[in-house]
């Protein structure tokens, strides 16, 4: 006897098929958008991004980048909305207070860019990013606070050389720093946006230059021994593919094993602190997809410390943003090359 399906059960697997095809179609128009504001055609971005959202106006990651063709436009006000509006709807994602901050701080509202900052860190207690900003920000503050001593007191030798000390730092001597400007974060990887706009503190926008920045010595391998460095080095950067791919597939476990007792967490924060924001930040996207490229390494002439140099992609289900070079210092600890600090940037 031949039994026809129930037509119901037919109509809603249609529908979670068509779901699922709607869903990719998406994402690939909003990976299509992305591409073409890196290409500078953000107007045509915008359209890709509107498609998507006058199916799924809620979509976080289609906003934020339709935030981005805003700021990349020159557009202040829209992408100024958009960020505030995704502030309010995703409370826990940090990126959005950290481009707003970008904003804030290129129309000289400082105070309203240190304090969406400071949101931003609460969200994600280890987000470099966000503390690079900030430190950015409150050197331009510094800056107006020396330079009001100096209009009161112009005789201040102390203030003179403060004031003169935090122009450098943060570049120029204008109302803005010129050479401090910090990220912003941008849709394509999870992190954060480099390429529009350069305001002082950037985020979605430019690739800061960072004040003072540090970057480990890259130490010459010893030269009597060229075949054990070389060996060294393979090792190192097999070792970072490797907390990659931990990090890709959400084994936080094995993930957090690749960095080392006394590593220097963001900010100076608590081991315990750090780690528990790294569980809650890697198990809350659905899928995450990290990738390591243009790895250099250097090894210590004691063959017991090196740093790693890479573009670090980042990709998840929620926001993504673009890569960022990523220098990883390491040291061999029982025989385990661990990382000791992570640095952001060049």
């Amino acid at each position: 006897m031949i039994t026809f399906p129930d037509p119901r059960q037919t109509i809603t697997a249609l529908l979670a098929a068509l779901a699922a095809l709607s869903f990719a179609a998406f994402a690939d128009d909003v990976q299509e958008a992305s591409k073409l504001l890196k290409s500078g055609q953000p107007q045509q971005a915008l359209e890709r991004v509107n498609k998507v959202l006058a199916a799924k106006p809620k979509d976080p990651q289609a906003r934020f980048l339709k935030g981005l063709i805003f700021a990349e436009q020159g557009n202040s006000k829209d992408a100024t909305d958009v960020f505030l509006a995704l502030t309010k709807d995703y409370p826990d994602l940090p990126e959005p207070y950290n481009n707003l901050a970008v904003i804030y701080a290129s129309q000289g509202l400082y105070d309203k860019a240190r304090s969406s900052l400071e949101q931003s860190i609460r969200t994600h207690p280890s987000y470099a990013t966000a503390y690079e900003n900030l430190g950015d920000v409150y050197a331009k503050l510094a800056s107006q606070a020396y330079d009001k001593a100096l209009q009161i007191d112009s005789t201040n030798p102390g203030a003179k050389n403060k004031l003169a000390l935090v122009r450098e730092l943060v570049g120029g001597t204008g109302t803005a720093p010129t050479s401090a400007a910090s990220k912003a974060v941008a849709v394509a990887d999870a992190a954060a946006p480099k390429e529009p706009a350069k305001p002082p503190v950037a985020v979605a926008a430019a690739e800061p230059v960072k004040p003072a920045a540090e970057k480990p010595a890259a130490e010459k391998p010893a030269a009597e021994k060229p075949a054990a460095a070389s060996t060294g080095n393979a090792d190192l950067i097999e070792t970072v593919k490797a907390w990659a791919k931990a990090w890709s597939s959400k084994d936080v476990d094995g993930y957090l094993a690749f960095y080392s007792k006394d590593f220097k967490t963001p900010g100076g924060e608590a081991r315990a602190g750090w780690e528990k924001a790294r569980r809650q930040r890697i198990a809350a996207p659905k899928s995450i997809s990290v990738s390591v490229d243009a790895a250099k390494a250097s090894v210590g002439a004691d063959g017991q410390s090196a740093s790693v140099t890479f573009r670090q992609g980042y990709r998840s289900d929620v926001i993504k943003s673009t890569s960022t070079t990523k220098t990883l210092v390491m040291a061999k600890i029982d025989g385990r090359w661990l990382i000791q600090q992570e640095r952001v940037g060049n």
